[in-house]
């Protein structure tokens, strides 16, 4: 499979500041990939680069085949580019910011009512299509800002932090957008730093810390391979299942998290934790309203790789979080 993104050796000062160093990635054509990393990791420095908006200090990109400091016409021909705020012009209509966008990218003259309708329906916005975008909610904006990125039918997209202050349907609503461009051949680079984003949506993640590159890989793989961050969640029935004293010194167990109404032991040895859990509701007459084991999170994998503490975990992530499973259940 050819490459979408070459990139070898990237790297950019600010003074004497190493914000990206000597990075090296490609993105084969037709893949969604992920760009995951805190903030001041070096994620948007990097995508700047890639979308021509800073030059490198060091190191080479390919665009499609065409290298970004040689012929970098063509290559900026192929890109649609979704900033982190989405850029529409809220003194315009949806339909006039599409047209607008379509004169700049010179989509001719005869095709950008057509895109500009058919963008417009997808994204079910066509009637709203003679409203100011001043009067769109986030997510309507953001939608048409996806939809301003792509009138002129690039071949790669990059989408700068998505969906960030979106609501739950809105979130969804996109990613479904995502999916069904890159199905109809579209190449994605989403950079992110919403971990469920990146394992709902990523055929390959590249997490990045302190300006380098310190893992790429698919989400199940990265998972795979950190196995130690496997934990055992359960929850009690009674008001004792809030202090539960005692489960966090029990053999076995690194660290204990609360979340919501339970408790998230981890451990190295889930099958060996569980009757020892059991035992303990025995022995403080409590009732196991649920007992589960789970494996690695991205988020795991990313705060381990990252240096932050394996177990803090946030509501959001709790919400949609798919890989739970029954009693002595695995993944």
């Amino acid at each position: 499979m050819n490459n979408a993104i070459e990139v070898e050796n990237l790297t950019k000062y600010y003074d004497k500041f190493l914000a990206v160093d000597h990075v090296n990635f490609t993105v084969k054509q037709g893949e969604i990939f992920g760009f995951l990393g805190p903030n001041g990791a070096g994620k948007t420095t990097t995508q700047r680069m890639l979308t021509t908006l800073l030059t490198p200090t060091e190191g080479r990109i390919l665009i499609n085949g065409h290298d970004l400091a040689r012929d970098s016409y063509p290559a900026k021909q192929q890109i649609g580019l979704v900033p982190e705020e989405s850029n529409v012009y809220t003194e315009l209509t949806a339909w006039d910011n599409l047209m607008f966008t379509a004169s700049i990218y010179r989509v001719p003259r005869g095709e950008r009512a057509k895109r500009a309708q058919e963008l417009l329906e997808t994204f079910g916005l066509w009637e709203k299509r003679a409203i100011k975008a001043e009067n769109f909610s986030k997510g309507m904006r953001r939608r048409l800002s996806i939809a301003m990125a792509i009138i002129h039918k690039p071949s790669l997209l990059f989408l700068d932090e998505p969906t960030p202050g979106l609501d739950t349907q809105s979130i969804r609503a996109i990613w479904k957008l995502i999916r069904s461009m890159n199905a109809e051949g579209t190449t994605v680079f989403v950079t992110t730093h919403q971990i469920e984003e990146a394992n709902q949506l990523c055929d390959r993640v590249a997490i990045i810390s302190h300006g380098k590159i310190a893992a790429i890989d698919t989400p199940e793989r990265l998972k795979a391979n950190f196995r130690r961050a496997q934990s055992v969640e359960v929850a009690f029935e009674g008001e004792m299942a809030e202090k539960s004293p005692g489960l966090e010194s029990m053999p076995g167990v690194t660290t204990q998290v609360k979340v919501g109404d339970k408790l998230r032991l981890y451990t190295d040895d889930p099958s060996a934790l569980l009757p020892r859990i059991v035992q303990y509701a025995e022995s403080h007459a409590l009732r196991i309203v649920s007992l589960n084991t789970l494996g690695p999170s991205l988020e795991d994998v990313f705060l381990e790789i990252t240096g932050g503490q394996v177990g803090i975990v946030t509501n959001e992530i709790q919400e949609n979080n798919p890989r739970r499973k029954g009693m002595g259940g695995r993944k």
